[in-house]
């Protein structure tokens, strides 16, 4: 949209040569407002994307070790995690040495968090799907346990996220997780989609398609990686976009239905 106001602005004040200004111009605009900075420069992208993964992983272990140790099943969650993400050998290494990192007793978080927010935390998508991985990897034996919660509190509110936004994040993050192994046709998913979506049933259809619309926006391959989410770790988000997408068509397939039958 920038790209062809500024050429159009260009054109008309210096012909030409402002053309072709008007387009650059318009085309860094439009690329910084789509996905930030990093997606302006590449070498802002290049160090969002360490930290993001180094993070993402550091927690994963503090997350495991949070209530005291680190059992068996929580090692191959995370396995199964980096065969899900496809990640290349030098970057499996790398991780599995940051979630010893955070799985040791006397480690630290708040110097991680700070570096995370000093390169990533003016970016609320980040800040979120950080905690989208997490939350993940905290449901992956399938609850969260006190402690388990506590952490992640502890995160999210050092994430500028309030107890309030937090609690909806989880409850979406968690119903949107029952629509990746045939969800959709239990008892209540039609409960679980209006709340993996985040609205309710009272909600009308274009506050509706506007939330489906803004996590589409938030879980979008293109949009993550010029943010700085590497792109190992797209995978898991676009499953979450999948779901998110069975969640929506489930509704509307209701909805539909529903002013069909009372014509």
């Amino acid at each position: 949209m920038f790209k062809l106001l500024g050429a159009i602005f260009g054109f008309w004040a210096l012909g030409f040569f402002g053309l072709i200004l008007g387009l650059i111009g318009g085309s860094v605009i439009d690329r910084l407002v789509a996905y930030g900075p990093g997606g302006v420069n590449p070498f802002n992208a290049a160090r969002r994307q360490v930290v993001f993964l180094e993070t993402v992983f550091i927690f994963m272990g503090k997350l495991a070790k949070a209530d005291g140790r680190v059992s068996e099943s929580e090692v191959s969650h995370v396995e199964q995690f980096m065969h899900k993400l496809r990640m290349t050998r030098e970057h499996r290494l790398k991780a599995i040495a940051l979630f010893k990192q955070g799985a040791s007793p006397d480690y630290d978080i708040h110097p991680q968090l700070n570096e995370f927010l000093a390169v990533c935390g003016h970016s609320r998508n980040l800040r979120q799907m950080l905690l989208v991985y997490l939350i993940i990897m905290g449901l992956s034996d399938g609850q969260l346990n006190t402690a388990e919660e506590d952490l992640l509190r502890v995160i999210a509110g050092r994430l500028d996220y309030h107890p309030a936004a937090f609690e909806q994040l989880l409850d979406m993050v968690m119903n949107q997780m029952h629509f990746a192994a045939g969800g959709a046709s239990s008892a209540n998913a039609l409960d679980d989609a209006y709340k993996a979506l985040g609205v309710s049933k009272d909600s009308t259809d274009q506050e509706i398609k506007r939330a489906y619309r803004k996590l589409m926006s938030q879980y979008h391959p293109d949009k993550l990686m010029g943010q700085g989410v590497p792109e190992d770790m797209i995978a898991v988000a676009t499953e979450q976009a999948q779901e998110v997408q069975t969640a929506y068509d489930l509704i509307k397939k209701h909805r539909e239905q529903g002013s069909t039958t009372t014509r």
